[in-house]
């Protein structure tokens, strides 16, 4: 989930109506967003012409199962706000449109028509935005930390992101007495949890290896993360890493 804020902009959206529809990074790393040309961030951007605009997107990640605790982190990107005009629309659109095809994206076409003009947005149409990186931080089950602009440019999306939801979800309706058999690579705190028939659930999956989340009838939480012998670069070699866990705890 994503939502933009503008400093000194008094948001009136309806809820949700802030979330940008979707986004994506560009080569140059900035990112590029798709809203409702009605928008606050809509509004802002194109009244303010050629005068950048100051934003500040976050970013909520929700397990895709159900889990206690079940936000995993969040982040904030905060840079430099203005609408994706001219020559560049139709490459934005492009990149927007192969990396999510369906759904959102249906009214795609409203975003190659030509540039509005301040005062002419409206609802039922799309603009487009570019939010040039000036500063990135993260806070989720792995700590809170700093990204520099270099290091969001440079990073690569996780192959396993794209089918992490899904995974997640087979594990746990169709592997849960597997997911459950880790207990035995744990100490005795897991062993517990699984004798008392806690719950023991996969909440995070990535190229590095897969977090459970423990939790015993007391309702006291853990995680344990189990790590690949080492990261995986695509879903043949992620099944094989699975497998191997999975032998190992049986």
């Amino acid at each position: 989930m994503a939502s933009l804020t503008i400093p000194g902009v008094h948001d009136l959206d309806e809820p949700g109506f802030a979330a940008p529809a979707c986004r994506t990074v560009d080569a140059s790393g900035d990112v590029l967003l798709l809203v409702p040309g009605d928008s606050a961030a809509a509004r802002a951007a194109a009244h303010a012409q050629d005068d950048d605009v100051t934003a500040v997107m976050e970013l909520t990640d929700v397990a895709p199962v159900s889990v206690p605790h079940r936000i995993r982190g969040r982040a904030w990107v905060a840079g430099w706000l203005t609408p994706v005009r001219g020559e560049d629309r139709a490459q934005a659109a492009r990149l927007l449109a192969e990396r999510h095809p369906v759904g959102e994206l249906l009214g795609i076409g409203e975003a190659l028509r030509p540039d509005p003009l301040p005062g002419t947005v409206g609802r039922g149409a799309w603009m487009m935005l570019r939010l040039e990186v000036g500063e990135a931080t993260v806070d989720d089950l792995w700590g809170a930390d700093s990204v520099e602009p270099e290091e969001f440019t440079q990073a690569a999306p996780d192959p396993v992101a794209g089918h992490e939801a899904e995974l997640l979800q087979h594990l746990h309706s169709s592997h849960g007495e597997q997911v459950r058999d880790l207990c035995g690579l744990l100490g005795d705190r897991a062993e517990r949890v699984c004798a008392a028939r806690g719950t023991v659930v996969p909440v995070a999956l990535d190229r590095f290896g897969l977090r459970v989340r423990f939790a015993d009838p007391g309702h006291q939480v853990f995680d344990a993360r189990f790590d690949f012998p080492e990261p995986v670069r695509d879903l043949m070699e992620l099944r094989r890493a699975m497998h191997h866990l999975f032998d190992a705890a049986a």
